[in-house]
């Protein structure tokens, strides 16, 4: 019994849950994932860069000369190195200082994997708008059938009055017609919005990559502007600063020393000692600074390039807000509007109804047709259908107007 009773729920939607599932199952999402692991083993490379290095070497040659002393001594025999040569070590290498460039690269691969998944952010914030323009269009076609069952109700409780007038001679019998028309009417509009209600649901679901009953229920948004936002594209500019200030201290100790330790230890004919014709074993150990002192400028150029390439990540910031200043006013203005539009449609529903009013008294009294009638029906819902259109679009520019913000 519990199965069914979860099975027969109706599904209940907000559209904080539409982005957030578009954030988690859009394709592009993924992308967040594969660029954290591919991060990680990049940094996992990095730093093994800390440990020693260890090599095995072998080689056997054969030489057309070898060393000889050009003199002779009295009473000493010195035999010559044989021709044929063997060697055989271990090599073991250790970074003692480089002033920091392992840990500077690891930052880096941090602050660049930021950046891709940011631009990733980026990427999927249009989505909210399209989800946005999907969700408020289920709630506009929930309220659009609400008003023509509405009306399919009013004129068929007016056919019933219809029915008992012609019964008794007061009006004539195609005045029944005429209202089982506009139902016949209102049933094709019932089943264009069913349709069309289908569709966007559907458009919904494949945003959101996941499973939308047709029956949802969506819980109209709650709209707060109070908040302070932030757009991912401003969050992208700043990680894109950092990431060139990061490269920037890489460049600086890259002209620092660096200190090595390292040993070989081996097996060979000859070893260390030359003029010993024989296999032996050797070793050796020491340690290894490189500094380069002197770059023909090649750093300071380096770091001119990387401010020129921070100059152009502020141009397209500024470029950013300045675009992002016209679409708040211009949304603000449209909010405005639709405001203003909506008091209008107060008026004008409060009017209809006046007026309706009037034609259904002279309906009874047989002053005018079920046509005249119907059409002053049809004028006040279509007043009605406007408002709920108004407002829907009101409701659609204000969501709107917090994407644009970044709320």
């Amino acid at each position: 019994m519990f199965f069914i009773t979860m099975s027969n729920a109706q599904q209940k939607l907000t559209i904080e849950e539409c982005y957030a599932l578009v954030d988690k199952n859009y394709p592009l999402a993924k992308q967040n994932e594969l660029l954290q692991q591919k991060a990680n083993y990049e940094t996992e490379v990095l730093n093994k860069a800390k440990l020693p290095t260890i090599g095995l070497n072998a080689q056997a040659t054969y030489q057309s000369a070898v060393t000889q002393l050009p003199i002779s001594l009295p009473n000493v025999t010195i035999n010559p190195l044989n021709k044929d040569q063997y060697r055989a070590t271990v090599d073991v290498n250790q970074l003692l200082y480089n002033g920091g460039m392992i840990d500077a690269n690891v930052q880096l691969k941090e602050v660049q994997t930021k950046v891709q998944q940011q631009q990733v952010a980026v990427n999927l914030y249009p989505l909210k708008s399209k989800v946005n323009y999907y969700f408020m269009s289920v709630l506009l076609l929930q309220d659009q059938k609400e008003l023509l069952l509405s009306k399919k109700n009013q004129i068929g409780e007016k056919i019933k009055e219809v029915k008992t007038a012609v019964k008794y001679g007061a009006l004539l019998p195609s005045s029944e017609q005429t209202l089982e028309a506009e139902l016949l009417k209102i049933d094709q509009q019932l089943i264009e919005n069913d349709f069309q209600h289908i569709e966007n649901i559907q458009n919904l679901a494949s945003l959101t990559s996941t499973s939308i009953s047709n029956n949802v229920e969506l819980t109209r948004p709650i709209i707060d502007n109070s908040k302070n936002g932030n757009r991912p594209e401003l969050v992208l500019f700043d990680l894109q600063q950092q990431q060139i200030d990061q490269s920037k201290t890489i460049i600086s100790k890259s002209n620092l020393p660096k200190l090595n330790a390292f040993g070989q230890a081996g097996y060979g004919n000859p070893g260390l000692n030359m003029l010993e014709n024989s296999f032996q074993s050797f070793y050796m150990v020491g340690l290894k600074m490189n500094w380069n002192v002197f770059d023909w400028n090649k750093t300071k150029a380096e770091k001119q390039a990387l401010d020129i390439a921070k100059e152009v990540v502020n141009s397209e910031k500024e470029t950013f807000e300045l675009n992002y200043s016209m679409q708040v006013k211009e949304i603000e203005t449209q909010i405005n509007k639709i405001e203003k539009i909506i008091e209008i449609d107060e008026n004008s529903i409060t009017l209809r109804e006046e007026i309706l009013k009037v034609s259904d008294s002279q309906l009874k009294n047989g002053v005018i047709t079920t046509s005249d009638y119907l059409v002053e029906l049809t004028q006040l819902y279509d007043a009605k259908t406007n408002q709920k259109v108004h407002q829907t679009q009101l409701e659609l520019a204000k969501v709107n107007y917090q994407i644009i913000k970044g709320l």
